[in-house]
């Protein structure tokens, strides 16, 4: 590893290099970036980025003593006319085209995959039916890393769902490149296995008067961490990210996001939703995590600015924890509004006694209110069959709370 008082840079490296012991950059928008692992260092709870994830649970993703021994498979359906799906190695020169790794772990996962998966949606293209990308975990007890890139042409429209399951442990980059004036919803499930450790990294780069709809839904998974990343590349973005998670006895489910605004007339909206049930013994093993870092960076040169980011927790029995932390960082006053909140807490109880006055069984409005919590989020979602899939998951999970 290179001596910690030098600056450290790479081929491939973008942004400010890291001066390890030197002071911190000027904002959170000035990260370090490489294809590079040796680039970064081995992380550790002392970090921002890193506080919150349990390291000894990530098995050696963070510190290189994972190595890929399985293989995660990828499938893509419902490809219409002007889509292309192409499977290519790392030397290919559309890859790192929306961004490039700002994490060890990231890093890690490009210099290790053996295959990447990029689709095209060519110009002008506009799609009727969504993509369905399903990716299938390596397997109990193995290791594989991934790249997939996402590419809309200017003035394409598409829905795409990458839907992840099974086993193992997982680690990639996804890109999305979205082109002047195209228009993608993109809704990522991670409905893993029980013993799944995954930890993603997506680059969302936005074009002039493009727009993005993220939807990340984390259900299943022993650990699952996600860090979307969003750089407009152009004025005129328009960005929403959505989240739904529900953790479980013993899942460590974490939403890490960043949104830069670096350019003039964008802009974002955020609102992630998550509800957690530990294990009411009081068993730490058995505690339900859950963390939420919202990041909005508004540089200088972003004048007429638009953001919100919202957070909101339902803790639905003992032994269940919810960080929340939204940051907003403003470099100028110039903006039409910028704002962010965030709440946990357990059922309204006015709202439950308004259901049992009219008639309505305890257990019955409870699952009422968990309903419409996330409807919120579920009805934003133009894919009726996902939505329906995610309504009888959150079934699911509230008659294992006895909610």
């Amino acid at each position: 590893m290179a001596d910690p008082t030098i600056p450290v840079t790479a081929p491939g490296t973008t942004g400010a290099p890291v001066n390890r012991g030197e002071a911190a950059p000027a904002n959170k928008g000035e990260l370090f970036t490489s294809f590079d692992v040796d680039a970064f260092e081995v992380p550790s709870s002392r970090e921002e980025a890193w506080r919150f994830t349990p390291f000894r649970r990530l098995r050696g993703l963070h510190d290189g003593s994972a190595k890929a021994d399985g293989r995660a498979v990828v499938t893509v359906a419902g490809l219409g006319d002007g889509v292309t799906v192409d499977s290519v190695g790392r030397d290919d020169p559309r890859l790192g085209a929306g961004g490039v790794p700002f994490d060890r772990i990231a890093a890690q996962a490009y210099s290790s995959f053996t295959e990447a998966t990029v689709i095209t949606v060519g110009r002008e293209v506009e799609l009727g039916e969504p993509v369905i990308i399903t990716l299938e975990g390596p397997g109990v007890g193995t290791t594989a890393f991934g790249h997939v890139q996402i590419h809309l042409e200017p003035f394409a429209r598409a829905v795409i769902v990458l839907d992840q399951k099974g086993s193992g442990t997982y680690a990639e980059n996804v890109e999305f490149i979205v082109d002047d004036q195209a228009a993608l919803t993109v809704v990522n499930v991670h409905d893993w296995a029980d013993d799944a450790v995954h930890v993603a990294a997506h680059h969302i780069k936005v074009g002039r008067d493009a727009v993005v709809r993220h939807f990340a839904i984390s259900l299943g998974g022993d650990l699952v961490r996600l860090s979307p990343l969003v750089r407009y590349d152009a004025p005129g973005g328009d960005v929403e990210l959505w989240g739904l998670y529900f953790a479980d006895a013993g899942q460590h489910l974490e939403q890490r996001l960043l949104v830069d605004h670096n350019q003039p007339n964008c802009r974002s909206n955020v609102v992630y939703k998550g509800a957690l049930q530990g294990d009411p013994s009081g068993d730490r093993s058995r505690e339900a995590h859950t963390v939420w870092i919202g990041d909005v960076l508004i540089r200088p040169e972003a004048e007429g600015t638009d953001t919100f980011e919202l957070n909101r927790n339902l803790v639905l029995t003992d032994n269940a924890r919810a960080d929340s932390v939204p940051n907003l960082e403003i470099e100028t006053g110039e903006i039409i509004g910028a704002g962010h909140a965030s709440a946990t807490g357990r059922f309204d109880d006015e709202q439950l006694f308004y259901l049992q006055a009219r008639g309505i069984p305890e257990d019955q409005a409870r699952r009422l209110v968990v309903r419409g919590f996330f409807g919120e989020v579920i009805a934003k979602i133009t894919v009726p069959e996902l939505r329906d899939r995610l309504a009888a998951a959150i079934e699911h999970e509230l008659e294992i709370s006895g909610a």
